[in-house]
């Protein structure tokens, strides 16, 4: 199966996601937010960093809960990129406010 390029703004929605769920975990250790969420610290670090822009469903609803983020406001907080700028349209205190 061959997979089509992704966008520049697919590009950026998935580095906006990364920021966002970098900032809602703070100071917490990768590794224990990783393994709570059932997920590896590379594919964490991966998402962080934008380097996987489209995770899994189940990857970010499980990153999600474990740093208490509404899935709701999370998905709002990227639909709304609009281009890519490069510049955040929301932050995680946002999404969390929104819960």
């Amino acid at each position: 199966m061959v997979r089509n390029p992704l966008t520049p703004l697919e590009r950026e929605r998935g580095r906006h996601l990364g920021r966002l769920l970098r900032e809602a975990r703070g100071n917490r250790p990768m590794p224990e937010i990783a393994a709570a969420a059932g997920v590896s610290a590379e594919t964490l670090r991966k998402i962080e960093t934008g380097r996987a822009p489209t995770p899994a469903f189940a990857t970010i609803a499980a990153l999600a809960a474990v740093l208490g983020l509404s899935l709701d406001a999370l998905a709002a907080s990227v639909a709304a990129v609009t281009e890519p700028t490069g510049a955040p349209v929301g932050t995680a205190a946002d999404i969390e406010r929104a819960a």
